[in-house]
């Protein structure tokens, strides 16, 4: 598929620009066991996505205990950003990112980040992100996170940017999911989450091996 004319690039973080080192599956059975705490059975939220899973919780516990909400709302995000912290320690950008990052940036492009990590692990893997990309869009700035559409939305009105003169990159099928409802050309790429086909099937236009590449295919 032939893209359309790009002024405007949004990539998702872990897994797209650095490499993927949360361990996930501990980050969500951590939280099950956090929520077990309660006395509540954790069965019905194992499908969830970790912060879906968190809010859940939040609800049936305030429910059920009252006053408790909070304070599990509160140790389940500490919980998930040390652990976010603690990968990021160990993470690096993948190669050739930062030159692919420079060259849109001197072709006029702009380029901004939208992640459900936290700004601080971004900020240990890329320090200068700032000087790269015109909007970094971590959770802690937008009440609905991907794949609610309104974390793309957020993103592409603070570059002053609309769907269709815009591409979505990510490693993960939500990528996709949201930029398709959204509106924006969709990139995955295979250096973090998924393979091919379930990217396609989610709603890629194209997918390639690295973000690194990206100017190979459009722009």
């Amino acid at each position: 598929m032939t893209p359309p004319e790009i002024t405007t690039i949004l990539f998702d973080f872990d897994g797209t620009l650095a490499t993927l080192n949360i361990d996930f599956a501990s980050m969500r059975e951590n939280i099950l066991a956090l929520i077990g705490d309660y006395n509540i059975s954790p069965e019905s939220y194992k499908n969830l996505f970790v912060l879906e899973m968190i809010e859940a919780g939040r609800k049936m516990i305030a429910r059920s205990h009252r006053g408790d909400g909070d304070d599990f709302l509160n140790n389940a995000l500490t919980l998930v950003r040390n652990m976010e912290i603690e990968a990021a320690e160990r993470g690096k950008l993948i190669e050739g990112v930062e030159t692919m990052l420079k060259r849109l940036r001197e072709r006029g492009i702009s380029t901004g980040i939208v992640t459900r990590n936290c700004l601080d692990a971004v900020q240990r893997i890329f320090p200068d992100v700032n000087n790269y990309c015109g909007a970094v869009i971590t959770r802690e700035f937008t009440e609905r996170v991907k794949p609610h559409p309104d974390h793309i939305r957020l993103a592409l009105r603070t570059l002053d940017a609309i769907p269709r003169d815009a591409a979505m990159v990510g490693d993960h099928p939500m990528d996709m999911t949201v930029g398709k409802e959204v509106g924006t050309f969709n990139v995955g790429v295979l250096t973090g989450y998924s393979q091919e086909a379930p990217l396609y099937d989610a709603g890629a236009n194209i997918v390639i091996e690295s973000a690194a590449t990206l100017l190979d295919h459009i722009v």
